[in-house]
């Protein structure tokens, strides 16, 4: 068996064809012994070696489910982080590129959420008051101090059910690091637009008064998702005039006047399921990631449904973009060779508060 690294170098250099002939040599030679898992969000070139798609809900429970020896995520670096600390000891995560990260993750970090936990601790008894809920859009660090803090984690498919836990348990929720995942989550169980506030964490105490901590029952991070920022209400009004009887349907991570002026509101793998699900010769206009509208555009097209991406100008998830052929050919030929390339691991410090976070979602949805 070789173990000398192979350089990524002259992988860029390759054709097409090429590229995607060593990824189905080494995928072959690999076996049993690596699975793939792909975001829906991964582009097509890709996708199309997944051995596993889902969201990040489905791809979690799917990861510490897995028996194979390395488990290469195409996704983004929180993605693997989750697979590392629900797989068991003999398996390894691998992130094809490590670049491909999370712009929304990113906004929160465990200093600043640190600071916040110990500013609202001013005003609240905050052990006794508030529950910490990280989306799972966020570093492995974040997962820890929620499971620590007696909090939890949730996804777009599972946030409700993870809020009403919470409130069974505490008055309040801190809610990060996505804002508009919390408000639309909030405002389904029927919590005033009032009483939800907004926490920025680049202002002292968040820019809010002490009045305002103790009378708010969700406290929402001030993060958001890069994409789905981009989705609008015109984009909605827009639609309805030229096509009355079209429907609408947008990711829970969209702001809350696109969610409310949309038919359905839902996860990754909700959207998938409701318009495979719908009537034939249906129009849709979907607002998430170019990528899966284009997948499940083609999908239902011979069942005379027309699927529309709700921008009008190209918006893809630019960091899970970067795990594209060339470098998933580098990292399974590495692998076979015997030779591990960008294992992501989490420290057990970490990784265990982390899962317990996990475990809790997962008893909990």
């Amino acid at each position: 068996m070789n173990t000398s690294r192979i350089d990524f170098a002259a992988f860029g250099a390759l054709t097409d064809a090429d590229c995607h002939e060593r990824i189905r040599a080494a995928r072959a030679s690999l076996g049993a012994r690596a699975v793939i898992l792909c975001h829906h969000y991964q582009r097509a070139e890709v996708y199309q070696y997944a051995d596993l798609t889902g969201d990040s809900l489905r791809l979690a429970r799917l990861a510490s489910a897995t028996d194979a020896e390395y488990i290469v995520f195409c996704g983004v670096h929180f993605m693997a982080e989750v697979a590392d600390i629900l797989s068991g000891p003999r398996q390894m995560a691998i992130l094809p590129d490590l670049a491909a990260g999370c712009s929304m993750a990113d906004m929160a970090n465990l200093t600043k959420v640190e600071r916040c936990w110990r500013e609202l601790g001013e005003t609240l008894d905050v052990e006794e008051g508030i529950t910490p809920v990280t989306y799972i859009n966020s570093a492995a660090d974040l997962k820890a101090f929620c499971g620590r803090h007696g909090g939890i984690v949730c996804t777009s498919s599972n946030a409700r059910a993870i809020a009403e836990w919470s409130f069974r348990r505490r008055e309040k929720i801190l809610f990060f690091p996505d804002q508009h995942l919390g408000r639309w989550t909030g405002h389904g169980l029927g919590i005033p637009l009032d009483e939800m506030q907004v926490w920025d964490p680049d202002l002292e105490n968040g820019g809010l008064t002490p009045e305002q901590v103790r009378k708010a029952r969700l406290l929402l991070w001030k993060g958001h998702c890069s994409v789905h920022q981009m989705f609008r209400p015109e984009h909605i009004e827009s639609f309805r005039a030229a096509h009355p009887d079209g429907l609408v349907i947008s990711h829970p991570e969209c702001c809350f006047e696109v969610c409310r002026l949309s038919d359905h509101v839902g996860s990754t793998e909700r959207i998938v399921e409701i318009v495979r699900d719908a009537a034939p010769n249906t129009r849709w206009l979907v607002g998430t990631e170019l990528n899966l509208v284009d997948r499940l555009a083609e999908e239902v097209k011979a069942q005379g449904k027309v699927v529309q991406f709700m921008a009008p100008t190209v918006c893809m998830c630019s960091t899970m973009q970067r795990i594209d052929p060339p470098h998933l050919a580098w990292t399974l030929e590495n692998l076979a060779a015997g030779h591990v390339v960008n294992r992501i691991t989490v420290p057990e410090h970490e990784a265990a508060p982390a899962k317990l976070a996990l475990e809790r979602m997962f008893a909990a949805s």
